[in-house]
């Protein structure tokens, strides 16, 4: 990205069709460019009043190219801290294309991905993770994902960051001081406490850090339904999304490859899959299906293993059950049937009794789910992006060696660099000092225009 400041122009706004379509411009030269492009509908209108003003945009000989509205915002009441002027046209890539055209005539170059956000980080409006969470809350799936993304935005991760290098240093100055005045400050009672207090701080770290958390926030959660066939995989998988989306019918092996949809279940999207009926078959196509729906419910954050409640337990019943772990939910089906399975035969894991023909229980299993997915603990402050998930883990293990190597005996002043180590490594999560190759790199993943 080119380092001078000159003005840039995008559009800002999501190609294809739409009621309206937004130009934006940041820079030095907004106001005159803008001044050039929009003639206002009244010759009175003051356009420096952050209001928006109706108008045409026009070409260089004075047409009109679109009917349009303007605003410009003066710096550094904006987002890049820059004056930024935005001419808002009727939406398709026709009107904003000649716009732009026309702005970029005047003398605007073209945005590149996310310069204008890499602008306000530059000008101090934002620091790295806060630019981060711009994308993030841009492609947010889910409530919970958006909440997460603006806490980020307002600046949950970087007041932790923040506040986890504040600690850090000051157990650097009581180590310090260990060092310099060993008659008056007693090192091995500094030792046991900063080890105590390194314990404390890396395990708030791993908290936040969770990459199965950030996944199912960024990307939803995978609930995978399973079990033998002819139990109802399919039929619930409908109940469940209140939709005929998978074919039911009484012959068993019906399903042959993942079916998957997606819904929302208390602000968290989740990606439900029905998988063909495990069991031993001579169907070269049912085994590749039985094979891949063993690999969903390998990589499933929560398996809903279905059983027949009208039959007894079968072998295939019980080779599935003996897989099963803390990820399973058991959906104990056709209780509008006579009851033929013995449930003191099951292992010790949750269960709910349903029907999913007739709906009953179902609501009941929604709720188990939702508790299920919400037990990794809450959103504030989790690291979702990569890179932050990276380096805090990292400066979290550095913290547990320290902490380590204290408890084993080695004086404190030996761990002191460990732990500016892990300062920086949480430092890089704000962009304190974060290297040039890794600012672009996280702009370059960015949409044009924001």
């Amino acid at each position: 990205m080119s380092g001078e400041r000159d003005t840039i122009a995008a559009i800002s706004t999501a190609p294809g069709a739409g009621g309206i379509a937004i130009v934006r411009l940041s820079g030095p030269r907004a106001e005159a460019i803008l001044r050039a492009a929009f003639r206002p509908a009244n010759a009175k209108a003051d356009l420096s009043g952050r209001r928006l003003t109706y108008g045409a945009a026009v070409d260089e000989d004075g047409a009109a190219i679109d009917e349009a509205m303007a605003v410009l915002m003066r710096a550094p009441y904006t987002y890049t801290r820059e004056d930024v002027a935005e001419i808002h046209c009727h939406g398709g890539s026709a009107c904003a294309s000649a716009v732009l055209r026309r702005v970029l005539l005047l003398g605007a170059r073209a945005a590149e991905p996310g310069e204008f956000t890499r602008r306000a980080y530059e000008n101090g409006r934002v620091d790295l993770s806060r630019a981060e969470a711009v994308m993030q809350l841009v492609g947010a799936q889910g409530e919970a994902a958006r909440r997460a993304a603006l806490r980020q935005m307002r600046g949950g991760v970087a007041s932790f960051v923040e506040g986890a290098v504040q600690r850090l240093t000051d157990m650097l100055s009581r180590i310090q001081a260990a060092v310099d005045f060993p008659e008056e400050v007693d090192e091995a009672a500094v030792a046991a406490q900063v080890r105590a207090e390194l314990e404390e701080l890396a395990g708030q770290i791993e908290q936040r850090a969770d990459p199965k958390r950030a996944r199912m926030l960024r990307e939803g959660a995978s609930v995978v339904l399973c079990g033998r066939p002819n139990v109802g995989k399919s039929s619930l998988m409908n109940a469940l999304l209140s939709a005929e989306r998978a074919i039911v019918t009484d012959i068993p092996g019906t399903t042959r490859d993942v079916l998957s949809e997606r819904f929302t279940l208390g602000g968290k999207v989740v990606r439900l899959s029905d998988t063909a009926g495990i069991r031993a078959s001579g169907d070269a196509i049912e085994r590749m299906g039985v094979e891949r729906a063993r690999s969903e419910v390998e990589a499933a954050d929560v398996a809903l293993l279905v059983l027949d409640m009208s039959q007894p337990l079968t072998d295939e019943d019980r080779a599935l059950l003996a897989k099963a772990d803390e990820r399973y939910l058991l959906c104990l089906n056709k209780r509008d049937l006579p009851e033929a399975l013995d449930e003191a035969a099951l292992p010790d894991l949750p269960a709910v009794r349903l029907c999913a023909r007739t709906g009953e229980g179902v609501e009941r299993l929604l709720a188990r789910l939702e508790e299920r997915l919400g037990a990794g603990g809450g959103e504030e402050e989790c690291f979702t992006v990569e890179r932050q998930l990276r380096l805090a883990r990292e400066a979290a293990a550095t913290l547990r060696g320290c902490a380590q190597a204290l408890g084993d005996g080695f004086s404190p002043d030996v761990v002191a660099p460990d732990m500016l180590r892990a300062c920086e490594l949480l430092d890089n999560v704000t962009g304190r000092d974060a290297s040039e190759e890794v600012i672009s790199a996280i702009f370059a993943n960015f949409c044009v225009g924001k």
